[in-house]
């Protein structure tokens, strides 16, 4: 993986169009701003039951957007990662209609995980509540087969996302099937979606257990034969991204978020940096995604009876969730939990300029620290144009995470790619890319809890950020022609093409 700046961007809802359009802003526009792209769920059909998140073939790419062919040429100018849904797939797809047709006699009837495979000798109601599932109520929908039986499949998410048995022979066929569509065609990095809900064990939380982390293993082998780098998606207590780290190749840094915000709304940076002396060094550093912000990646592990504490104390995190609705407006209250239709318990629907109140210092701040820490930035499409609140598109949907998910048109690129904010967060992105310091080593050097002081060193090149969380003032200084000087926002850089390849980091 290049060690520059990721774009992470829905194909319409940024191009406005296809895979090609989506080219031709990355060539005009946005050239030379990213090295890589996380494309989200380009594959069949794209406005499923959830964004995608809900594949019918998860081997063709949706027809409106495109190709296989587009796909090969996006890799040619960028490096291209791609989603498996590894944890189930849609009621429309072609493999569901043969099992409610043909039953237990079907050849796909390994593929669908039952409450039955899971639970032989029937369930208790202990072994019913220990089932972690990220929205209310048990993770199992009743169906009817054409002869009239009837089933309890496994639906950790919605009635139309029925999970798949991934250690049956069918299971592991189908995962392996999408992998070799995406190495035939340059995808070179996966995102292993919904992985931590995989393996369903009698007599455990079914998330994130040790069978899981072993399934993760196997299936990460299975991408690296096929050239093919893994980032696993999970969203859970920090203690268990710390554990996973140490088995793949990337790992989401989920905690940075709601960290990022709590710093800002507290004024100290103080769990901050507790976080940054033991996150792993080899995550993306993500502040938005398509999904909303992650309240459990710094919360309490809701899997454990002990009640394993967070990164900050539970009334500041309940605090911190009400401070975001303040300064959203009370929109992102609008877009959470039982208020819409996603129902995710772990999550704040709301783009992440405005939970910073649409405060264009913090905001760019925010992405600073972002792109000081160790690992590979990745920046989602409504956050590299600073996008607000979409309450249209949440009226009209009625979907949570809708709110961060808005459709661009061309003009309205064109407006935002005008403003100073985005203007500026552009720069930071070049710079970030650029500068030789990324390269070498990372350190945190004492401050004040109320401030943040950050550095990396490559031989005689330096790159610092010094920022005060008390007020969001900030400065960056830079090593230019052997001198350090201050990095000005709107003002002619002298940038070097980019290191081609991320080189070790360390902490000290």
């Amino acid at each position: 993986m290049k060690n520059q700046v990721q774009l992470i961007t829905y194909v319409d809802r940024l191009s406005g169009g296809g895979l090609r359009d989506l080219q031709r802003l990355l060539e005009g526009p946005l050239a030379g701003l990213f090295g890589g792209v996380h494309l989200l769920p380009f594959f069949f059909p794209i406005d499923g039951a959830d964004a995608g998140f809900d594949p019918i073939d998860h081997t063709q790419v949706d027809p409106r957007l495109g190709n296989w062919d587009d796909i090969k040429a996006l890799s040619r100018t960028v490096d291209v990662m791609g989603d498996v849904i590894v944890n189930h797939v849609s009621s429309g797809s072609p493999q569901f209609a043969e099992f409610i047709r043909d039953g237990r006699q079907s050849r796909y009837a390994g593929l669908f995980l039952t409450m039955e495979r899971v639970f032989p000798n029937g369930a208790t109601e202990r072994d019913l509540t220990s089932i972690y599932r990220p929205r209310p109520g048990l993770p199992f929908t009743m169906v009817s087969l054409a002869s009239g039986e009837r089933r309890a499949l496994w639906t950790t998410f919605t009635a139309q996302q029925v999970d798949i048995d991934v250690l049956h022979p069918e299971g592991l066929s189908y995962l392996r099937g999408i992998l070799d569509a995406y190495a035939e065609n340059g995808v070179n990095m996966v995102r292993l979606d919904a992985i931590g809900y995989a393996i369903k064990k009698a007599g455990t939380s079914c998330f994130m257990i040790p069978e899981t982390f072993e399934f993760i293993d196997r299936f990460a082998a299975e991408a690296r034969r096929r050239g093919i780098e893994v980032l696993v998606e999970i969203h859970s207590h920090y203690r268990k991204q710390i554990e996973i780290a140490g088995r793949v190749d990337w790992v989401y840094d989920f905690a940075l978020p709601p960290l990022v915000l709590h710093a800002l709304a507290f004024g100290t940076a103080r769990h901050l940096k507790q976080w940054l002396e033991i996150r792993p060094a080899n995550a993306l550093t993500v502040l938005d995604t398509h999904d909303g912000i992650g309240v459990i990646d710094i919360g309490p592990d809701p899997t454990d009876r002990e009640g394993r504490p967070g990164l900050v104390p539970d009334e500041e995190l309940d605090r911190l969730v009400e401070i975001i609705h303040e300064r959203s407006a009370g929109a992102s209250r609008l877009a959470t939990g039982a208020a819409a239709s996603n129902l995710d318990l772990y999550q704040v629907n709301c783009t992440f300029y405005d939970a910073l109140g649409r405060s264009d210092r913090e905001y760019l701040l925010a992405r600073a620290i972002q792109f000081f820490l160790p690992g590979i930035p990745q920046v989602y499409y409504v956050g590299l144009l600073a996008g607000e609140n979409d309450l249209e598109l949440l009226g009209r949907t009625k979907v949570g995470r809708d709110i961060n998910r808005h459709y661009y048109t061309t003009d309205e690129i064109t407006d935002a790619l005008s403003r100073p904010v985005v203007a500026d967060l552009l720069e930071l992105i070049r710079f970030r890319n650029a500068h030789p310091a990324f390269t070498g080593t990372f350190s945190i050097l004492e401050s004040a809890d109320h401030a943040l002081h950050l550095r990396w060193t490559c031989g005689a090149e330096v790159a610092e950020l010094h920022a005060s969380l008390a007020d969001g003032s900030f400065e960056i200084l830079r090593s230019v022609s052997g001198e350090l000087k201050s990095l000005r926002l709107g003002e002619p850089q002298p940038w070097t093409a980019a290191p081609a390849h991320a080189a070790p980091q360390h902490v000290e």
